[in-house]
Order: C-alpha cells, then structure tokens, then sequence
C-alpha cells in the first residue's frame, strides 16, 4: 500500500472509530510516517478531492462524508456521534459505517428539529423534501459553502 492510500486509510478509520478529524501526529503513528510525510499525503488527498483541509494544510476540515468540525448534521451510530457536512453526508455516514444510525439535523425554513432513523437498508419513510441550492456538479466550486 502505497503512503498516500495509508493515510486515506488511516484518517477514515479514525472518523469511523472516533467520530473526530486525528491530529497529523495520530496518524504518522498509525502509519509509522514523519509529520511532513503525512502533511504531504494529505495535501495529494485533498488535490483528489479525498479530504478537505484547513488553511494550515494540517487540520482536516473534511473526509466526506465526515466533518471535521461540529455542524448541525449530528449522526449517531453505535453509540459514537458524528458530524456530516451536509444533509447529504449525513445520509452517507451510516452507509460508509454499514450501521443503522439516527440523523439529527434541521430545517433550514423553519429551524424545525429534524430526527430521522436509518436502517441498514437506508432511511425510514419520511414527507422532508431535500433540497440542493447549488447544483451538485458545482459543489466542488466551494465545497464549504455547499
């Protein structure tokens, strides 16, 4: 495996074990890497657009579906809770975990609570209408935003 896949590997694990971004210097350990050979990786990650990251080029802002950082798309699964960048990822978390899990999010219209049950096949029935502002074939334009 070469290192770049090792790190991918790594950091999704520990979103999946965690529900928490790992700290460059958790992941050379997992990988028996320096910190700049993994700040490395994570910068060809981020040019195929496996992670986000922050400013510093040290910090992940995101490994889809997985965020980073709190946002108002909460999943929990397992007993560990998770962050979803948008409505969307919040669907692909417990798909990428192959767990059932609850989303808890909200309406943007009305700030209405939002709860919905996955299962292992996918999301109860429900009457909530997903609606996308920006097109997804624009949403690597700027991913944060979207």
């Amino acid at each position: 495996m070469d290192s770049d896949t090792a790190v991918k590997v790594a950091v999704y694990r520990h979103f999946a074990d965690t529900g928490r971004a790992p700290a460059i210097a958790t992941i050379a350990e997992l990988v028996g890497a320096g910190d700049q050979e993994v700040q490395e990786s994570y910068g060809h990650l981020a040019k195929g657009r496996l992670l986000v990251l922050e400013a510093d080029g040290r910090a992940i802002r995101m490994a889809p579906p997985f965020s980073g950082v709190p946002t108002q798309h909460r999943v929990l699964a397992s007993g560990v809770t998770y962050y979803a960048n948008c409505a969307w990822d919040s669907l692909g978390i417990p798909a990428a975990l192959h767990r059932p899990a609850e989303v808890f999010s909200r309406c943007e219209a009305s700030l209405e609570p939002l709860r919905l049950e996955v299962g292992e096949r996918g999301p109860g029935s429900s009457s909530w209408l997903f609606h996308c502002q920006v097109p997804a074939a624009k949403w690597w334009q700027d991913i944060v935003f979207t």
